[in-house]
Parts: structure tokens; C-alpha cells; sequence
């Protein structure tokens, strides 16, 4: 099948039944139809719908080179800068549907797995699990799945002299191998999305390996036996778009996976007990520049939505002849062009590898994520500011359908829409800014790729610093 359209997304989900544990409770119901699930499920259908349009097929889907049916852009891998143009069309177009506060959408791992999957043969070294890998990324392609995926480790204890003991395996690792495959026990954290998607993609962590039972990668269907996911609250707390703009809509559920004994068919596993591979895997696949080039697509889209709300906001009730409303809307201004100014940089800087893949510099991409995490709670802050107390006189849809509706349409008008008009547009501000949802959106973006600080260090480290050094040198010769 090649790419789907939102009804075929919707029925896989209905029918995939993975074990999802929500509020103490095991779910039963049609996921499609669960408050915590449904507005997220349905915006991604409207993702796989939009890629279908005829007016954006050309760039949103490609030929398969197994097939010759259309499939996602997501999972092409580029061989040119107008293939590298494309991909970021794509994430775009999906961007503008949640104002790029959808974190997850599917584009972010297919990335992911694309660029693993253009080394296949790389992890092939001891064992045939590069075949393993080719099939998973080619079955995914062209039946047009999606992921979620897993990276981080309980946080126990952080201190840097912790061993965790074999005992009881609270970190995810492998306890048996079978003939059928491998056992793995124990849990991970942040698995955005996770048991409402086809497959969850488990990678290696990173850093330095002390046991050798850590280093694995697979992917497994969602609804594999004892496979557990539990949620965190929802912050979909009402199904009303006007109360609840983004989060009715967008509340990208995260969950604990726990592996109880979970059985990973060795057709399943891509890496096993591998230092090597573990330690250059990521470096030898490009794997961190086109999730960055995907990851500063999308904020490049949220920064433009988060500059459209702050100058809603100022025309809704005024205020733009004020000098420090100028300088505030400013900032995003700025913020918006600087974003975008590194991503067009990487995409003119990209340059193929010896295998033909066309790889983004990823120097502006590392410098966009470690300048977003900064820059993102001062924008949510100057939604605050503008919109003051404004963000708290919020009355609800039903006010309005009430018969106080008089008052607040004499009491809470705006300088140019009535009072219905004007709480929507603060509602959506406050929906981003000040909501749960919107904390939620803050704490995302400040570690979306991991630790700022570490991401700070790695730049210092790999950035190529020589020319620089010279020019400086240059200024001391007489």
C-alpha cells in the first residue's frame, strides 16, 4: 500500500490495541474515540490526507524506487539539494496545521529511520542486521507506518557515581537471548506518542557503554505482548476548540514503556551487543543533521506562529503605537529570520556523502538548537506580557452560549472584533503560553535534543575552529 490517507491511518489505530494504561486503568475503548487520544489521532490524519492533495503530491510524495507508487517525502533519502528542498516543504506544510506544536508528527522519525537505513550495510559488519534494518525502513515506506521511539533512561539516580545493579533491571536491557530473539527487561522514558502509533523504534542512548546489555536497536509493533505504556495526565482537558485551541487538538501524549519480558524477534533487531556500531552509528549516518534539519523546519513554523499570535494580540486590543510592544513583537521577528536564516544555510551548505546521500551542514542546525531552546520561553513570555491580565478574563464557550453573553460581549469587546472574537485569540495565546499544555510545550522545546548545556559543549568540541584561530593570528603579525 502507498501512502495512506487519514481514514486508512485512523483504522490502523482503531485496530492496533497496544496495552495503554491511562490514569490507573487499562484502555479497552477504540483509542480513536478516548478524550486524551482522539484530537491528536485525528490531526495526524489530517497530516496523510494533506500529502494526498493534488496541489502538494508533487513535493509531499515521490515515486518508491521498489514500486513505483507514490510515497512519503518523509522517507526519501536525498540525493540533491531540490530533494533536501522537498523534505523541508514537507515538514512544513504539516507544521502549519498545529503552528509546529506537534513535536511528533510522523516526518520526525521516518527521518530517522531513513538515515539509518542509508548505512544499512554498515550493520551488517558481524551479522546480517543491516538486512534487518533495509526491510524495516523499506515495510515502513511503503506501507506508510508510523513511529514512536524511545531515548532516555528512568532518572533513579543522576549522581555521576551510580551503577545500577543487575538485580532488578530498571533501565531497559536485554536479560535472555533465545533462538526466537531477544528479551528485554526493564523501562524507558519519553516515549512521545508512544502506543498510538504502527511500530516503536528503540535506539542505543549514546554516551559511553558500561554493559554490553545496553547496546541494542529494534523496532517492534506497538501492540507486541508485554509491552506496556503508561501515560502521563492529559492535558486535553475539554474536547471544545474555542476553550482549549491547541490542546484539544494537539496534546501529543507521553508515556513510560515498560518491556516486561518483552520478546524482540532477532528479524526485529538491527543491533546487538555491538560497540562499535553503537558508538558511530549516529556519526556515520548523518542521523543528527536530518533530525535537526526536520526539528528546526518545524520551528522555524511555530516561531512565524507564535509572531502572528503576539501581533493578533496587539491589534485585538490596540496597542501598537507603544515603543516596548514594538520592541517585543520585534524579538520574534527576529527570532523568526534567524531560524530561518539557518536553515536555508544548511540546506546551501549541504554536500553528499561517498555514498551519494545529500547531507545538510549540520553547523547552522547545531547552533539553531542550541539558540531555540533559549529563545522559545522568552516568546511564550512576551505573549504573557502583551496579553497580561488579559489571559486570565477568559470566559468559557458556554458563557457565551449563556445568558450572560450580554455582558461580556458590553465588557470584554476589543478595539476592532466583538467579545467572542477577542477571547478566542486570547484563549489561543494563553493556550501556548500559560496552560498546561503550553508548560508542556515550553519544557519540550528547551530539551527537545537533550541537555542544553552537553548540546553547548558538543558544538564547542566539533565545530572546526582552525580559520578562525588563523584570522585572529593574522591581527598579531607585524
Amino acid at each position: 500500500m502507498p501512502a495512506c490517507d487519514g481514514a486508512s491511518f485512523l483504522k490502523r489505530m482503531a485496530n492496533l490495541k497496544a496495552e495503554i494504561w491511562f490514569d490507573g486503568k487499562q484502555l479497552t475503548e477504540n483509542i480513536c474515540s478516548h478524550n486524551a487520544f482522539k484530537g491528536i489521532l485525528l490531526s495526524k490524519a489530517k497530516l496523510f490526507d494533506i500529502q494526498l492533495e493534488k496541489s502538494k503530491m508533487d513535493f509531499m510524495t515521490y515515486p518508491s524506487p521498489v514500486t513505483g507508487d507514490r510515497v512519503g517525502t518523509s522517507y526519501m533519502e536525498p540525493r540533491s539539494k531540490e530533494d533536501l528542498e522537498k523534505r523541508r516543504l514537507t515538514t512544513q506544510e504539516w507544521a502549519k496545521t498545529s503552528g509546529g506544536m506537534m513535536g511528533r508528527s510522523p516526518d520526525y522519525m521516518n527521518t530517522g529511520l531513513m538515515a539509518l537505513a542509508a548505512i544499512w550495510d554498515l550493520f551488517n559488519e558481524n551479522s546480517n542486521f543491516g538486512e534487518n534494518l533495509k526491510k524495516i525502513y523499506e515495510n515502513a515506506r511503503e506501507k506508510d507506518l508510523t513511529f514512536a521511539h524511545t531515548f532516555v533512561n528512568p532518572q533513579v539516580n543522576r549522581s555521576s557515581f551510580f551503577y545500577e545493579g543487575k538485580d532488578t533491571p530498571i533501565s531497559a536491557r536485554i536479560v535472555k537471548k533465545t533462538n526466537d530473539g531477544i528479551v528485554i527487561k526493564g523501562a524507558r522514558l519519553l516515549a512521545t506518542q508512544g502506543g498510538i502509533t504502527d511500530e516503536l523504534l528503540v535506539l542505543p542512548i549514546g554516551g559511553k557503554y558500561i554493559e554490553e546489555s545496553f547496546i541494542y536497536a529494534f523496532s517492534i509493533p506497538s501492540n507486541t505482548p508485554n509491552l506496556k505504556f503508561i501515560c502521563r495526565e492529559s492535558f486535553a482537558y475539554r474536547q471544545s476548540h474555542f476553550d482549549h485551541p491547541l490542546s484539544s487538538r494537539f496534546d501529543e501524549m507521553d508515556m513510560i514503556v515498560v518491556f516486561d519480558d518483552v520478546l524482540v524477534p532477532w528479524e526485529r533487531v538491527f543491533l546487538y551487543k555491538d560497540y562499535n556500531i553503537a558508538n558511530s552509528m549516529y556519526e556515520n549516518s548523518s542521523f543528527y543533521p536530518f533530525l535537526l534539519h526536520q526539528t528546526v523546519a518545524r520551528q522555524t513554523i511555530k516561531t512565524k506562529f507564535l509572531l502572528g499570535v503576539a501581533q493578533l494580540l496587539v491589534e485585538t486590543i490596540d496597542i501598537s503605537e507603544y515603543l516596548h510592544i514594538k520592541e517585543k513583537v520585534s524579538e520574534l521577528i527576529r527570532g523568526y529570520e534567524t531560524m530561518k536564516a539557518f536553515l536555508f544555510s544548511s540546506e546551501m551548505g549541504a554536500k553528499k556523502t561517498s555514498r551519494g546521500t545529500m547531507v545538510p551542514d549540520g553547523n547552522p542546525l547545531y547552533v539553531a538548537i542550541t539558540t531555540f531552546p533559549k529563545i522559545y520561553p522568552r516568546f511564550t513570555e512576551i505573549l504573557q506580557q502583551i496579553g497580561a491580565s488579559g489571559l486570565i478574563s477568559i470566559p468559557t464557550e458556554q458563557d457565551f452560549n449563556s445568558p450572560i453573553e450580554q455582558d461580556l460581549q458590553i465588557y470584554l469587546q476589543g478595539a476592532n472584533c466583538d467579545a467572542k472574537k477577542r477571547t478566542e485569540i486570547f484563549r489561543l495565546a494563553w493556550d501556548i503560553s500559560t496552560s498546561a499544555f503550553g508548560g508542556r510545550q515550553t519544557l519540550y522545546e528547551r530539551f527537545f535534543f537533550g541537555d542544553p548545556v552537553r548540546l553547548n559543549a558538543s558544538l564547542y568540541n566539533s565545530y572546526q575552529k582552525d580559520n578562525a584561530v588563523e584570522l585572529a593570528r593574522s591581527m598579531l603579525e607585524n
